[in-house]
């Protein structure tokens, strides 16, 4: 009797499948809970309005840019960092509540809830980032071409999809919702220590070498330069590959977070 081996496009099927299975779970809660699916997108147009009518005479923009245009792919960056601590917030409240331990109970790839969850949020921040490119194009903001809008926005859902699984992670580390409280708050120092506001030259000069190293400026920056938007431009070698750095940062916290997350749900109980 021949035993059946599985190939590699099996292998790679199963937790895909499982993936999704455990994808349509939250996809079902979405159904039933409307309001915070419409509240996650109403949030970050209602402080991109904030920023751009209340605060937008006080802020420096380059020399002869309209507000709105150097603002929008700011707040596109931002929203992909926030949706960091709405990650861990999903992963730390399926563990307290016993949910992550049924999943493991189960016969399914390892992988799989951990992939499920990917999904789910990346579509959830697809949700969210069309609402706030809606509120751009509604207060006057215009992408210069059609593809370059699209290459801007698969570079901000890739910075999306490499911070989830670093909010994956962090989640499983943490197994306590109130430890989201500290990631929440590192988050706003980490978003405004970038290109996203302010111009990295004028900070004292150790701030700026670290706010053009934060993958989220060189996101921001790519993006200003695909949606043919102003930026700060810069002279560093990171500034001047803003679009080649938007797509090795992802790349190397994705490799890095997944490795992590994969092992540690792996291990959880041990």
């Amino acid at each position: 009797m021949t035993t059946a081996v599985e190939g590699p496009l099996t292998r790679l099927h199963r937790p895909l499948a499982d993936g999704w299975t455990v994808a349509r779970r939250d996809l079902i809660h979405w159904a039933n809970q409307p309001m915070t699916v419409v509240f996650g997108i109403a949030f970050p147009i209602m402080i991109t309005l904030a920023f751009g009518y209340l605060f937008g005479g006080a802020v420096r923009v380059p020399e002869g840019a309209d507000y709105f245009a150097f603002l929008m792919p700011g707040m596109y960056g931002m929203t992909m960092l926030f949706g960091l601590s709405a990650t861990m917030i999903a992963v730390t409240t399926d563990a307290s509540k016993g949910v992550t331990d049924r999943f493991r109970s189960m016969p399914m790839a390892p992988s799989a809830v951990l992939i499920g969850r990917a999904i789910a949020d990346l579509l959830n921040s697809v949700l969210v980032l069309a609402g706030l490119l809606a509120c751009g194009l509604a207060v006057g903001w215009r992408p210069a071409t059609l593809s370059g809008a699209l290459a801007a926005v698969g570079l901000l859902l890739l910075l999306r999809f490499a911070l989830l699984w670093a909010g994956i992670y962090l989640g499983l580390l943490t197994k306590d919702p109130g430890g989201v409280v500290a990631i929440q708050t590192l988050e706003f120092p980490i978003g405004f220590l970038s290109n996203a506001f302010v111009a990295p030259s004028t900070m004292p000069g150790w701030l700026g070498a670290v706010s053009e190293w934060n993958p989220l400026s060189s996101t921001v920056a790519a993006t200003r330069q695909l949606f043919g938007n102003p930026g700060w431009g810069g002279e560093s070698w990171v500034a001047q590959h803003a679009i080649l750095m938007a797509l090795l940062w992802p790349a190397l916290i994705t490799t890095v977070f997944f490795t992590l997350s994969v092992r540690l749900y792996q291990r959880l109980d041990r």
